[in-house]
């Protein structure tokens, strides 16, 4: 069968026999792809470092019956390293890699949006810039209106960043959660009191499920920012409002995945 090239994120990497690895990769035509990379584990291979978690790169495939085969492998960009001497950004980047597999549980099916998604947290993640270094933009989480404007970089805390990736990998899947109306009923004429997580998100009093939680006004605010990339918003929020955000935001994930994302236990709240 004639072999396939195509670009993609090392999403993981598992040993196989002595010398091999499957690598699992979210590509950008073939979507998640599974592929062995042949004596990899060896000091001598050829790309065996190419072949890393956090690394874009672009690959020649050959079809297998049961798993393809890595022919070369050549990298266009590595975010390890600066993840790597950062725990913050290590703990977010890997919980991305770990919900994008999530997110594309049949092998092969196009996902082209949250390969772009995947691609676009990372590069925030790997370029960010240090609060006295804000000369560049980091390209992720702008407003997607015509009128929301770019600006410089700010610097921009790896959880917030995180959170940002994870409320707009739920969109993508339709799962956008209610903020402005009532999860339940539609109403936007009542105050809203609670976020249901499995109702889909804010609801008013008639609504409200026993043990829904009761988030700040500013919480709700800094979940809207984030969905719609408004950074000035987010970055300006307090801490104790991004902690509940990040709650929120991880069990809403979590309910709607049905499994848990082991990766968001290490990353460090905001």
């Amino acid at each position: 069968m004639q072999g396939y090239r195509d670009d993609g994120v090392v999403l993981r990497t598992q040993k196989l026999g002595e010398a091999d690895r499957i690598i699992t990769l979210l590509t950008r035509q073939n979507g998640r792809v599974r592929a062995v990379a042949k004596g990899v584990r060896r000091t001598k291979s050829r790309f065996g470092g190419r072949l890393e978690p956090f690394t874009h790169v672009d690959v020649l495939v050959h079809p297998g019956r049961s798993l393809d085969t890595i022919m070369q492998a050549e990298v266009i960009r590595s975010y390890g390293k600066p993840l790597a001497t950062d725990y913050p950004r290590y703990t977010a980047g890997t919980a991305m890699l770990e919900t994008a597999e999530r997110f594309t549980p049949v092998e092969k099916e196009p996902a082209i949006r949250q390969f772009l998604l995947l691609i676009g947290g990372l590069r925030a993640l790997g370029e960010a810039p240090e609060p006295e270094d804000l000369d560049e933009d980091d390209g992720f989480g702008e407003p997607e209106s015509e009128s929301g404007g770019g600006g410089p970089a700010e610097f921009r805390e790896p959880r917030l960043v995180l959170d940002a990736y994870l409320l707009r990998s739920l969109s993508l899947e339709g799962y956008t959660p209610a903020l402005r109306e009532c999860a339940r009923c539609g109403t936007a004429d009542t105050p809203l009191v609670a976020f249901a997580v499995a109702a889909g998100g804010m609801v008013c009093q008639n609504c409200r499920p026993p043990g829904s939680a009761s988030p700040a006004s500013q919480t709700i605010e800094l979940m809207l920012a984030l969905l719609r990339g408004d950074w000035d918003i987010a970055t300006a929020s307090e801490r104790r409002h991004r902690v509940e955000c990040s709650g929120l935001v991880a069990a809403y994930l979590q309910w709607h995945l049905e499994h848990s994302i082991r990766s968001l236990r290490h990353v460090e709240r905001a």
